[in-house]
């Protein structure tokens, strides 16, 4: 950004000093200033066109409103701010009820079936979706799976020459190349289906959040921009400089409820990988190594008479399982899981985050005094052991 300020403020002075000099009269040592004729003009008019303008028309016609109604419980006291306690509840409960409400976020239409992506908790416990494009049509939508863990969603709409936006390689990204981020801040303030344009850098890669700083879901790998992302921008896409969906925007860190430029979204290579899943087989496959791992803590430590903390020990094996049948056994403390190193919670979710069921996991872990390697493949968690 501060690279494009920058041409933004020589170009303006160029313009200025070429201005002061009066129609036919050269510059220091550049030809004569003609005004702004038709040459001129052109070549303005294509200095606007920048890589930003084109990306954004290329993605915002698949860009849409996600509107969704759901029924919430709400609590109601009879006497706020008094003191209660048993005696007074008994006699003067607190009053529930059930209450309609509407939300909204964003979604991007990313096949010609009229598959679309948005964040699962944007349509979280919806009882009604409908989803406005661009152009003015709202159509009703459909769920077809989402991930609470990825916090993604799965939609289809019906309609006739859906736009579709093209997907990038989220593998393939550079820090500081252009960030797009599409959608609809604030929709509901707004009498107008045109999704808003923000642009900025990525300005990291393979961030990880740590574990209890939202609510829900696991968010490893994020990509970071500071592309202004608002609420109402959730489930819309981050675009490159090519016009392509290289994630989609998420959530932001903020202490105003505003952007303050720190933004993240999901991949879009793991967003394929969701949306795949759902596709195929209507939900997102738990993968399942059948098995159990507990941290080694400084007194568990001490109990199994290992010399010092770290690591993971396995606690439970379930027979016939991946890893029973790679040889994994109750007492093995795992040490590196897919060449990571593993210390907390965060280090194990980093190390198998994204993986689904047939991927390949390799474990080096430490028995009697040896170091060994093993290696298994997820399969699907058996029915109650997700």
């Amino acid at each position: 950004m501060i690279w494009r300020t920058g041409v933004g403020v020589v170009a303006l002075a160029t313009l200025v000093a070429g201005a002061s000099m009066g129609p036919g009269r050269p510059g220091p040592g550049g030809p004569a200033f003609r005004g702004a004729g038709p040459a001129n003009a052109q070549s303005i008019g294509s200095s606007r066109r920048t890589a930003i303008v084109t990306a954004a028309q290329r993605v915002s016609p698949a860009v849409v409103s996600v509107s969704v109604v759901a029924t919430r419980v709400v609590r109601a006291d009879p006497f706020p701010g008094m003191f209660r306690d048993e005696f007074f509840d008994r006699f003067f409960p607190p009053t529930e009820y059930r209450e309609r409400v509407s939300g909204l976020g964003s979604g991007v239409i990313l096949d010609r079936s009229g598959v679309l992506l948005t964040n699962e908790h944007v349509v979280r416990d919806a009882e009604e979706i409908a989803v406005t494009l661009p152009d003015g049509r709202q159509l009703p939508a459909s769920l077809l799976g989402a991930s609470p863990v990825y916090d993604l969603a799965v939609l289809r709409v019906r309609g006739d020459r859906l736009p579709v936006a093209p997907m990038g390689d989220s593998d393939d990204l550079m820090v500081g190349e252009w960030a797009v981020a599409i959608g609809n801040p604030f929709g509901y303030l707004l009498n107008d289906p045109q999704p808003s344009v923000s642009a900025g850098v990525v300005s990291a890669t393979h961030r990880d959040v740590k574990s209890g700083t939202t609510d829900t879901g696991v968010y490893k790998n994020m990509i970071q921009t500071d592309a202004a992302i608002n609420p109402g921008n959730s489930g819309g896409p981050l675009v490159n400089g090519d016009g392509e969906v290289i994630g989609i925007n998420t959530f932001i860190f903020t202490q105003s409820g505003g952007s303050i430029g720190l933004g993240f979204a999901i991949p879009i290579n793991l967003a394929k990988r969701v949306m795949a899943e759902v596709e195929h087989y209507g939900r997102v496959r738990a993968a399942w190594p059948g098995m159990s791992l507990q941290p080694v803590t400084p007194m568990l430590a001490r109990r199994l008479g290992f010399s010092e903390a770290g690591g993971w020990v396995v606690t439970d094996v379930v027979g016939g399982g991946p890893a029973a049948r790679a040889g994994v056994r109750v007492g093995d403390r795992i040490r590196k899981v897919n060449g990571r190193v593993i210390e907390t919670v965060d280090d194990v979710q980093r190390s198998i985050y994204g993986a689904g069921v047939g991927d390949r996991i390799t474990l080096v872990v430490e028995r009697g005094g040896r170091t060994l390697g093993l290696s298994f493949t997820l399969i699907e968690a058996p029915r109650g052991s997700e």
